[in-house]
């Protein structure tokens, strides 16, 4: 442990902050999680009303990651490859259903 009182600061700033990520990488992992099994969901029957709930799931995960990003939990970067992943599986199943 630190003995110098800025030190000691830091070393617990540094530790809410990690936190504070922890939960947000976590919420992001868990709604990324909820949209591809809405996705699937989807893919074992294609309605409109689970058309709906993936497009929904899709919404709540694009806009956690956002926060993410703005808060700089994510790199900026990543949260798009993020979301381009998202949006390209529901996007796949919507052109192969729709003909």
């Amino acid at each position: 442990m630190a003995n110098i009182k800025s030190a000691v600061k830091r070393v617990e700033i540094a530790e809410r902050n990690r936190l504070r990520n922890k939960a947000y990488r976590s919420a992001v992992k868990t709604l990324t999680k909820r949209c591809f099994e809405a996705v699937a969901a989807y893919q074992q029957s294609p309605s409109s009303e689970t058309l709906r709930a993936a497009q929904t799931s899709l919404s709540t995960a694009f806009s956690k990651i956002d926060k993410a990003v703005k808060r700089g939990v994510l790199h900026t970067n990543t949260g798009s490859r993020r979301k381009a992943r998202l949006s390209q599986v529901l996007k796949s199943l919507e052109t192969a259903s729709a003909p």
